[in-house]
């Protein structure tokens, strides 16, 4: 099966109809190809805003009666498993569809910490890594990813593509590596990220990581479609159909326009409002790191999130030892830190943003504070701050961006960025 790309962009204040996606998908998918073949759609979970049950229902459609299978894998990274009532709501299928027109299908969790649900696909010698890397590492990482993928013909990612802190823009292969990987290529380039940094990495397209992952997906020698979205709010404003590269590299050029807002200057307070989707700081997290570019020296980031409560279902423990400090405070203390996971460091600087050490004390550029369910004296243990969030009315903080006051009600997806960026931030995404 060979799959041009195929795309449907609409102007702004439009969507895609259902009618429109179903054309580029039976453009994408020939039936007669799909006669008698296993095939199973890799999407993300809840924490991505997307009409992911559109292009399911879509996809379906076409092909689900000439397939022996077409099942779903939910690409989890390392979060936490779905329930079925999620997989529902993630997919927009009823109980009664789910028991009636798509009983076949089956519904699979990612299992990124069981060893006996991985399998090897290869290695990514020293040599390859380093220059993967641009020299920054030289390493052997084995690359592992669920097993349940070789039971099937072709792999269809489906999913939104939006800036990234780790790999510069999601989607893609992104959704095989880390969505359905084992740790430790995972592990690897979430620290690459970190060490990198963040506003190095997101919102630009060729990034070290990205290089990586598309390596680690080349190892897979399944037939792969990708599906990628780009979203306006919850509308779909652009959907790109082929391989998991030309999708990807496609819409990540809609997404830089639709997806980074730039402003004048920086802000001393940002009121970074967490949407429900966002359940533990794991994800929450978001609303720091796609809002740090413009938050000024010294200033405050306000996670405002009443409903969040845990740090991390899976990780918490880990970040509780380690805590949120900047990428500096972890180097400089190498010997102390390299046996912690990769991905939980990385995720720690994220969270915290930049900053330096100074005769052995961290520095860091901003002040992040947690206004969630999470208690002050785990706020303290996590070197965050804290704010009772029934303190705070968020509408006193709208309409004050002359007094260098931000306020975003929906954080976590739009990048943000100064029109002209300071020397630490590495200028405008490229």
């Amino acid at each position: 099966m060979q799959h041009a790309l195929n795309f449907k962009v609409v102007a702004d204040g439009e969507s895609l109809t259902f009618e429109e996606v179903k054309e580029t998908v039976n453009g994408a998918c020939k039936e007669a190809d799909y006669m008698g073949k296993r095939v199973l759609l890799i999407v993300p979970d809840n924490t991505r805003t997307a009409p992911v049950g559109m292009l399911f229902k879509a996809v379906h459609e076409r092909i689900g009666t000439h397939t022996t299978a077409c099942d779903v894998m939910f690409a989890l990274g390392t979060h936490p498993p779905m329930s079925e009532e999620a997989m529902l709501a993630r997919l927009e299928m009823t109980p009664r569809e789910r028991t009636g027109q798509y009983r076949r299908v089956q519904l699979l969790n990612h299992e990124w910490d069981n060893p006996d649900a991985l399998a090897t696909v290869g290695t990514i010698s020293s040599e390859e890594s380093s220059k993967l890397t641009a020299g920054l590492f030289a390493m052997e990482v084995e690359v592992t990813i669920n097993k349940r993928v070789f039971n099937y013909d072709q792999l269809i990612i489906i999913g939104p593509v939006f800036p990234h802190e780790v790999v510069g823009f999601s989607g893609g292969n992104k959704y095989l590596f880390p969505g359905v990987s084992g740790p430790e290529v995972l592990n690897f380039f979430h620290w690459l990220g970190a060490v990198v940094t963040n506003p190095m990495i997101i919102g630009n397209k060729w990034t070290p990581v990205r290089k990586v992952v598309d390596h680690a997906a080349s190892m897979v020698r399944i037939e792969k479609l990708c599906f990628s979205m780009v979203v306006k709010g919850t509308d779909l404003a652009g959907l790109y159909a082929g391989t998991p590269e030309s999708a990807w590299d496609a819409a990540s050029e809609l997404s830089r326009e639709l997806h980074i807002i730039y402003k004048e200057k920086a802000f001393h307070t940002v009121l970074s409002c967490a949407p429900a989707m966002y359940d533990e700081l794991w994800v929450g997290g978001k609303c720091m790191y796609k809002l740090e570019p413009v938050v000024a020296d010294g200033g405050e980031l306000i996670i405002y999130a009443p409903h969040i409560h845990e740090v991390s279902v899976v990780h918490g423990k880990l970040i509780e030892e380690v805590g949120y400090h900047c990428r500096d405070y972890f180097l400089s203390q190498w010997e102390r830190f390299k046996d912690k996971p990769w991905g939980v460091l990385a995720h720690s600087t994220h969270v915290r943003g930049g900053g330096k050490m100074e005769d052995g004390i961290e520095k860091c550029r901003i002040r992040v504070t947690l206004a969630t369910g999470i208690p002050p004296e785990l706020c303290a243990k996590i070197n965050m701050g804290y704010r009772d969030p029934a303190s705070i009315d968020v509408k006193s903080y709208a309409n004050r961006e002359e007094e260098g006051v931000l306020l975003v009600r929906k954080a976590g997806e739009m990048l943000y960025h100064l029109k002209e960026q300071p020397e630490w931030a590495g200028g405008k995404p490229q």
